[in-house]
């Protein structure tokens, strides 16, 4: 069975860098969602008329509606193609960013944000449709640049919309935004050939519901948990409510047929330690984001802050992402050469590295960009490697399932690692005329944090058995007639 649509471009031939660069230019477009809205927050309370600490909940949405859509959609995608939930996926984008740009008042800003994170399921399952579309050749090197689009898309799209936020009206990101994503699933239609479906069975909603509702339980106590209090009862609760309905979860999926993530196949080691190393590796690369904007910032008047304006500091962390992007083909030569457990090694040690230049480099903006890149070369090479570790690793039919499930264990660490750098600048303070900002031993904590969790993911990287099977590329398939595809270079 084959979904319907386009098997081939009008000459008859699929153009594997067409699908290629479609496909991250949509994982760009779809992260650049989560920054879009940093340069507002300030602006948000009186934009929306609300307090500040509701105005939060226009970032949360997104974390939270990304985190519970992405293991459905690719299931959804492995039962009923790629393709056809990749052109899904676009429609909560662009209407989400539409109601976005048409709001005056907080609840149609939060639900727009949340149909906005519903569309960053479309990276994983781009991810997954390279293993169906690319000739082997190619797939390696392919897949590790399109799982760097997320790196890419916040290092790009911070400032970019701090430019358009303050040389525009703040409405223009998300009619942008919008437009963006029109564009994109217009070339999704016309270049992105159909995939053979594998799975078979139904889909799992009670496990949907199920895990839905224990993700948004921890994010949500992750994320706005100093907000609340770690020790409140609101936060306690949902931590409590996370273990109950996630145990309870657990059990439903070892005993149907036709599970939303088999966790039979999510326990085997190789699956088991790349996303136990997914999560250390989304805390150790978030920390950094979260603490050099603040530092290039900061007013010089506090010793350490460099003073740096919005769109200034985003500029100074661009070459971050370009760094990114230009290692990820060295990572795929790695991966092919020594097996992508040591790609991923390899790059949680240069994130560690990164970290560690800080210590010499804090004090001047260049040192800092310094730092970025080296944190993001160390990203390049790890991102590529953990979806080649779990391609490699699962059955054909579980592609999109397993991947989103991956890419969700990711943004988990990157949650947790919000909070914990949270908590820590704020007890390690200064009082600067009356306002209370963090102190620089704030930041060297936060940067040694990350660092130290950077090692501890190549110590996962390297237990991981043997040299990590790299993705095998599918199996030809027969397609219906008139849908055979030949690939060009």
């Amino acid at each position: 069975m084959a979904e319907s649509g386009p098997a081939a471009s009008p000459g008859g031939t699929v153009h594997p860098g067409g699908i290629v660069g479609v496909l991250a230019v949509g994982g760009i477009v779809a992260a650049f969602m989560q920054t879009l809205v940093v340069p507002l927050i300030a602006q948000l309370p009186r934009l929306l008329d609300t307090t500040a600490s509701n105005a939060t909940w226009v970032v949360t949405a997104t974390l939270l509606a990304s985190a519970v859509a992405m293991p459905m959609i690719g299931r959804l995608g492995d039962l009923f193609g790629k393709r056809r939930m990749l052109l899904a996926c676009m429609v909560p984008l662009i209407a989400g960013s539409v109601v976005c740009a048409l709001s005056s008042s907080l609840i149609p800003m939060v639900v727009g944000r949340g149909m906005q994170g519903v569309g960053m399921g479309m990276i994983p399952l781009g991810i997954s449709a390279l293993r169906d579309l690319l000739p082997p050749e190619k797939l390696g090197s392919s897949i590790a640049l399109l799982s760097s689009s997320m790196g890419i898309g916040g290092a790009f799209g911070l400032p970019l919309a701090a430019v358009i936020a303050e040389n525009t009206s703040w409405r223009v990101l998300f009619w942008g935004s919008a437009a963006l994503s029109a564009l994109v699933a217009v070339l999704i239609f016309f270049l992105v050939p159909a995939t053979p479906v594998q799975a078979r069975g139904r889909f799992d909603a009670v496990g949907a519901v199920g895990l839905g509702a224990g993700l948004v339980c921890l994010l949500l106590g992750v994320s706005k948990g100093a907000d609340w209090g770690w020790a409140s009862g609101t936060t306690i609760g949902l931590f409590a409510a996370t273990v109950v309905v996630l145990l309870a979860w657990g059990w439903w999926e070892l005993r149907i047929r036709d599970p939303l993530v088999d966790l039979r196949v999510t326990a085997r080691p190789q699956v088991l330690l790349t996303n136990a190393a997914s999560v250390v590796v989304g805390f150790s690369m978030y920390a950094q984001a979260l603490i050099v904007p603040q530092l290039l910032q900061l007013p010089e008047a506090t010793g350490y802050g460099l003073g740096q304006s919005m769109v200034a500091a985003g500029l100074w962390m661009v070459p971050s992402g370009l760094v990114m992007m230009a290692v990820s083909p060295l990572g795929a030569r790695l991966s092919a050469a020594r097996g992508p457990k040591v790609t991923l090694a390899a790059g949680s040690l240069v994130i560690a590295i990164g970290y560690g230049s800080s210590t010499v480099l804090l004090g001047a903006a260049w040192g800092l960009m310094i730092v970025t890149a080296i944190c993001g070369m160390g990203v390049g090479l790890a991102y590529g490697a953990m979806p080649a570790l779990i391609m490699g690793a699962v059955p054909q039919s579980e592609t999109a399932s397993a991947n989103s499930f991956n890419t969700l264990m990711r943004s988990v660490g990157t949650s947790v690692s919000a909070a914990v750098v949270g908590v820590v600048l704020s007890q390690l303070t200064i009082d600067l005329s009356g306002h209370v900002l963090p102190s620089e031993n704030g930041f060297r904590a936060g940067l040694l944090i990350g660092s130290g969790v950077a090692l501890l993911a190549a110590i996962i990287a390297l237990t991981i058995p043997g040299r990590g099977r790299a993705v095998r590329p599918a199996a030809k398939h027969a397609a219906p007639a008139g849908e055979q595809a030949t690939f060009k270079a």
